[in-house]
């Protein structure tokens, strides 16, 4: 398994799918890897020389690629490029794509340089001593730039270039796909996809099944189920017509047992938090559904606008049976549709209907304010998550002791924005967890009452900084009603209709690409690192079932 897992690094891109073809029964369990390894030995002895070429390929387009950037340039900022490819001997040229925030570069005395702008991108052209443009090429791979390679039969005028290059290409991606269908071809004459379906199935099986006794007329196979009833099992066993004894005997100890998340199909796409942790252990709780209303709420918050509400939305209903996380900009949509109808906003446009609640712009404390209640009320929930795990664990006696403590502390403090007396029962709720972790202590109480304070005064420090995180809620609303009134400003000062509708129309989708990704990038940290930092571990070993092999079932057996 080692060896089959070295040669999936070097190889894993070029493999086909694995079959999904039953295995060879009359084979002896360890006769099947050892096939399958020999099988992809020997393709990978006539793959090599395919696969070296279609690296060489890549690059090449990928420099080719990076040259057609610069040749995009406006003709009057180039120089003579074919004379600059064959400067020499005394001198020597370089030509580099700057990295974004490449800054003032160190450049050496007695060597010219030139910026290029180009698609958004800077290219850099320099010729100079050799000895002096080694020094450029230091500061310049210091700075991650990227060197071009110009070829020296380049020629005098841009747009010759570009066609070369794209005559190039062409060669390179009829080659490519000539060597692809090669390699189809050698995948089918080893029967790579089957050697590939035996490997896995022997991995799943040393990593999942514990201990398999086989003998000539029975098979004892154990191992873990998401049918806890057996009725699917039972139901399988009987098409199969096999005789079977089927037992759900207590977990074995020392194992840890793999979890399967349970929760409604318009849930399930709220998983992918959690599992970006890890998978939530059994005496944790999954937080997917509390996600399913906090996340949307969070997002639309942000976000809020009727029009690009309804496109997130549009797009996650085209999108979600090709790519099934893409379903999260639904809820999300949806959310933005409502604070859209709350603030006003259509299409980066508030004159069109009038705001429900309030216009972003015009009560900006307000917002804040809502976005901190809305983030301790989001914080008191994940205590309130921990306080339920611990009584899960059966821990409910040490999470009075001390964590009942930091609650108080916490909803004193909240508190204390409304009526300042609660702040005394801040000192009270530190004393109670420093002095119930004392209590708790083996021994050395005083040391761990000393250390308990310590502790409790650094929890409550990162309980107001997250709190305070979800400021950042309301800023980002702000945010994005200054740039829609940017908008909206820059369209109402065009010179012709025409063009107000272009800025509207290049404005929205500015804000759908870039402020939706950093909205969504936001909504997860706030979930990942004020939220679940509260309770969750993700400690939890998640169920893999073995892939059902293809054949003649109905769909409903393959369910």
């Amino acid at each position: 398994l080692d060896e089959y897992r070295q040669l999936a690094q070097s190889y894993g891109a070029y493999w086909p799918p694995p079959a999904a073809a039953p295995l060879d029964t009359a084979r002896e369990l360890e006769q099947i890897p050892r096939a399958a390894l020999e099988q992809l030995h020997v393709w990978a002895a006539a793959a090599d020389p395919l696969i070296t070429r279609l690296q060489q390929l890549g690059s090449e387009r990928g420099e080719l690629a990076l040259l057609h950037g610069l040749l995009s340039a406006r003709s009057a900022q180039l120089p003579n490029l074919a004379l600059f490819a064959q400067s020499g001997p005394v001198l020597a040229r370089r030509a580099y794509l700057l990295a974004e925030g490449s800054g003032e570069l160190a450049v050496p005395p007695g060597v010219l340089v030139e910026r290029i702008p180009a698609d958004a991108r800077t290219y850099l052209l320099a010729v100079g001593p050799e000895e002096r443009i080694g020094a450029l090429d230091e500061d310049l791979i210091a700075r991650e730039a990227r060197r071009i390679v110009l070829p020296a039969q380049l020629p005098a005028e841009p747009q010759a270039g570009l066609a070369m290059i794209e005559a190039r290409t062409l060669e390179l991606t009829r080659e490519d796909g000539e060597l692809r269908a090669q390699l189809e071809r050698l995948h089918a004459a080893h029967n790579l996809a089957a050697a590939l379906a035996d490997l896995n199935f022997v991995e799943w099986l040393v990593a999942e099944v514990p201990e398999l006794s086989v003998t000539e007329h029975f098979a004892w196979i154990t191992g873990w189920t998401s049918d806890p009833a057996g009725a699917a099992l039972q139901s399988a066993l009987r098409r199969a017509r096999l005789h079977f004894l089927l037992r759900f005997p207590a977990a074995p100890t020392g194992i840890p047992q793999p979890v399967l998340l349970h929760n409604p199909r318009w849930v399930q796409p709220f998983e992918l938090f959690a599992r970006l942790l890890g998978m939530p252990a059994a005496s944790e709780a999954d937080p997917s559904l509390i996600l399913a209303v906090l996340a949307p709420v969070m997002f639309g918050f942000m976000f809020g606008d009727v029009a690009q509400g309804a496109i997130l939305v549009g797009a996650g209903v085209a999108l979600r049976r090709r790519y099934p996380q893409v379903a999260l900009l639904i809820p999300g949509g949806l959310a933005a549709m409502a604070f859209g109808l709350a603030f006003g906003s259509v299409f980066a446009r508030e004159d069109v209907l009038p705001a429900l609640w309030l216009r972003p712009l015009d009560a900006p404390l307000v917002l804040l304010r809502v976005s901190l209640v809305f983030g301790s009320g989001v914080i008191l929930l994940g205590l309130l998550l921990d306080a339920i795990q611990h009584y899960w664990a059966g821990q409910a006696r040490s999470w009075w002791s001390t964590r009942a403590g930091l609650v108080l502390c916490y909803v004193a403090a909240i508190g204390a924005l409304y009526d300042a007396r609660t702040l005394w029962l801040v000192p009270a709720g530190l004393c109670w967890y420093s002095l119930g972790g004392a209590a708790l202590a083996p021994g050395g109480r005083l040391a761990a009452f000393g250390a308990s304070v310590g502790e409790s005064l650094e929890i409550m420090l990162q309980l107001v900084v997250n709190t305070v995180s979800f400021v950042r809620v309301g800023a980002f609303a702000l945010a994005h009603a200054g740039l829609a009134a940017a908008i909206s400003g820059l369209a109402a000062g065009a010179a012709s209709r025409p063009l107000a509708w272009l800025i509207l129309l290049l404005g929205n989708a500015l804000v759908l690409v870039a402020e939706g990704l950093v909205v969504a990038i936001q909504t997860t940290r706030l979930v990942l690192f004020e939220f679940f930092i509260r309770f969750l571990h993700g400690s939890g070993r998640p169920f893999r079932p073995l892939p059902q092999a293809a054949g003649p079932a109905s769909p409903r057996t393959k369910e």
